[in-house]
């Protein structure tokens, strides 16, 4: 399984990195996950329908991160990610806590994957 990150989701990364000192290793244990059981699972994940894509596009709700310590998996973090079953690659697209925005970024979505 290929793991590429968008440019966006790299500022993304590196914005949070300076609240959450751990997301680097958060990220790698979700990555480790992710090459095993790509496709949603709910309730930790779930497709965003209704975008027209010929991918799938799914919402990661529920991350790990050490950084908050006592929330476990209700971090607040959010994450989305395009699965390509074809060609065995995931593109990460967005990376986002909850108090932040209500929901993700549609625009970035379609210009990248439309």
């Amino acid at each position: 399984m290929k793991i590429e990150r968008l440019p966006e989701f790299r500022k993304d990364m590196k914005r949070l990195l300076k609240r959450y000192r751990t997301l680097n290793d958060d990220l790698e244990v979700i990555m480790t996950i992710l090459k095993k059981k790509p496709d949603e699972r709910p309730p930790f994940s779930y497709r965003i329908e209704g975008l027209g894509l010929e991918t799938c596009i799914i919402k990661v709700k529920k991350i790990a991160c050490k950084s908050l310590k006592g929330s476990g998996v209700n971090s607040g973090l959010r994450m989305l990610y395009a699965y390509f079953p074809d060609e065995q690659r995931i593109v990460f697209i967005e990376l986002f806590h909850k108090n932040e925005k209500l929901n993700e970024d549609r625009k970035r979505i379609l210009s990248n994957f439309n």
